[in-house]
């Protein structure tokens, strides 16, 4: 199984947020993690521009989104966006991207929420014309149609992954791309939801085995302190759950909340956690790091402990 970190935009100036997230990218690479994921928040910093920056200063990470929302930007731009930042990293970018959420798409952004499946059908179509290098994209379908010269050839192929967590959108990531990238998924959903369906479709289109990227948050402390650890997890991270979409994936596992996904506690419990993602079909883990404590200082000691721990710990799962 890959283990990967998350790190993206949280509170602070953009000057800061760049010099930490270029130096999570620099400690996950020297650690041996296999990725860093970037999330694309929606009032903070674009995800691809953090990839390259992270790609500058490091040389054999992987290193992927978390992901873009698709309904924000035509096909073609986002084509000619990621082809570009997978050749400046030298071939490192995985592609995570998704259909979003009404809250996002409509409230927000003002753009229609309607048939997200068959939009994410229809758009992965367009960048797999992109992939395809051909020198124009020629495709016709119910949302786009496109007759655009391209002349981007792919450094490497480019994996993309769809955050797919209903049975129609776990089919098209399977037929279409190369794995899911989950948030709010514990073991079961895994296990008998997630892993299930988009392997058998992947296989029905022969394509090869799917990634499973586990978005889970994780905190080292003491056994005393997980539920402290569960409950801050649910005060930071617990927006997600108000999405339909996340209220559905809840309904397939024994989760009933982000804090109860929260991998917490000591080295053991930890590695504990690991194992039951691996087993329940997960191929890949991306960390959420989840610092406790009442000052900055605890929570920046609980951070740094916590990430030396897990480089340790991956170690053990390869």
């Amino acid at each position: 199984m890959r283990i990967g970190v998350m790190s993206g935009p949280e509170r602070g100036d953009s000057a800061r947020k760049v010099s930490r997230m270029i130096a999570d990218a620099e400690w996950a690479e020297s650690a041996g993690m296999d990725t860093v994921w970037v999330p694309q928040v929606p009032n903070d910093f674009d995800a691809l521009t953090a990839v390259t920056m992270m790609g500058t200063r490091t040389s054999t990470i992987e290193i992927g989104t978390a992901v873009v929302p698709l309904p924000a930007q035509h096909p073609i731009a986002l084509a000619r966006q990621a082809l570009s930042v997978h050749a400046a990293i030298g071939g490192r970018l995985s592609l995570g991207v998704g259909p979003s959420h009404h809250w996002i798409v409509t409230d927000m952004l003002g753009l229609p929420y309607e048939k997200p499946a068959r939009y994410t059908r229809d758009y992965l179509e367009v960048l797999a014309a992109a992939q395809a290098a051909t020198g124009s994209v020629d495709v016709e379908n119910t949302n786009f149609t496109v007759h655009n010269p391209f002349d981007l050839t792919p450094l490497a192929p480019m994996p993309v992954l769809v955050a797919a967590l209903g049975p129609v959108m776990l089919g098209i990531a399977g037929e279409q791309a190369d794995g899911t990238v989950l948030w709010m998924a514990d073991y079961r959903a895994i296990a008998d939801h997630i892993a299930p369906r988009i392997t058998k479709a992947a296989d029905n289109a022969g394509r090869p085995a799917p990634r499973v990227v586990a978005g889970v948050p994780v905190c080292l402390c003491k056994p005393s302190e997980a539920d402290e650890a569960r409950e801050r997890a649910n005060r930071i991270l617990a927006e997600a759950e108000y999405s339909p979409n996340y209220q559905k994936l809840l309904e397939h596992g024994d989760a009933r909340n982000v804090g109860d996904i929260c991998i917490a506690g000591d080295e053991e419990a930890i590695l504990e956690g690991f194992r039951r993602y691996r087993d329940a079909g997960a191929t890949d883990l991306s960390m959420r790091l989840l610092p406790i404590g009442d000052t900055r200082d605890e929570l920046v000691a609980s951070k740094y402990r916590t990430r030396e721990v897990v480089a340790e710990l991956a170690k053990e799962l390869r």
